[in-house]
């Protein structure tokens, strides 16, 4: 079991399912609740196929080049997610939480199983889960701990799937922009530790070395959020400034 690989994957599928858990139940609340549960499971069930399949595919290829990839790969994720968390929390603040999304109001009229509740439902699960898919077997694969990443992120969906079946409102103020912006930066020093080791490149410390990685990518997120706050106030400033008066023109003055 690899600790690192397990908490990292714990992390990057927590966005994820926090997205998952606000379109279940907003689902459940605006047309069906058996409609979007079964929905939900129909795309857990795809999730695992695809954590299946795509370990598998990764199992036997040389882990020099997966190293590569998956590297690239997560950098192309966290650095997208790292602009979006910065972004987001220099426009909103750090306390804003995830709400449900909305969907069609059910239909007076219909009887029956909800195939439109099932679809939205299995569509939003599935869509978040393949990316969690992607995540979790990158992480595995990269670091020779499939399994780790595997536990991580079923540990994930299990106590935050669970939390939002208890109690949706606690799981919907979970600040998730705030924790993009920081599971971006983890993200990030991993594709860089793992993209520089396929590299060639002997970090320091070995392991150790993606604490200090962390940490710079950290800081530097912290200072461009703070230069974008600073930027946004002054564009507001300049906004709600008035412009110049115009004097009137002599042609308009009474004699």
């Amino acid at each position: 079991m690899n600790p690192s690989v397990l908490l990292a994957a714990f992390f990057a599928t927590a966005i994820e399912v926090i997205e998952m858990v606000a379109i279940v139940v907003g689902v459940g609340v605006a047309r069906s609740w058996r409609a979007s549960l079964v929905g939900a499971s129909a795309g857990l069930v795809v999730l695992a196929v695809l954590v299946a399949v795509l370990a598998t595919a990764v199992r036997n290829v040389p882990l020099t080049p997966v190293r590569l990839v998956v590297g690239a790969l997560l950098l192309v994720f966290g650095l997208q997610w790292l602009r979006k968390g910065v972004l987001r929390v220099a426009r909103d603040g750090w306390g804003v939480g995830h709400t449900a999304p909305d969907v069609d109001s059910p239909d007076s009229g219909e009887r029956g199983f909800d195939w439109t509740g099932f679809v939205l439902s299995f569509k939003g699960v599935s869509l978040e889960g393949l990316e969690v898919a992607v995540i979790v077997v990158a992480f595995g694969a990269a670091a020779g701990a499939v399994g780790s990443a595997v536990v991580g992120a079923a540990a994930a969906i299990i106590v935050l799937g669970a939390l939002g079946g208890l109690t949706y409102r606690l799981v919907a103020q979970i600040p998730r922009r705030a924790l993009q912006l920081f599971v971006g930066a983890m993200l990030t020093t991993f594709g860089t530790f793992w993209a520089g080791e396929s590299l060639g490149v002997a970090w320091p410390g070995d392991q150790s070395a993606l604490l200090a990685l962390g940490a710079v990518y950290v800081v530097a997120a912290l200072g461009l959020l703070s230069l974008v706050r600073h930027w946004r106030r002054d564009n507001a400033q300049q906004t709600a400034r008035p412009g110049p008066t115009s004097a009137p023109s002599p042609s308009g003055m009474h004699r």
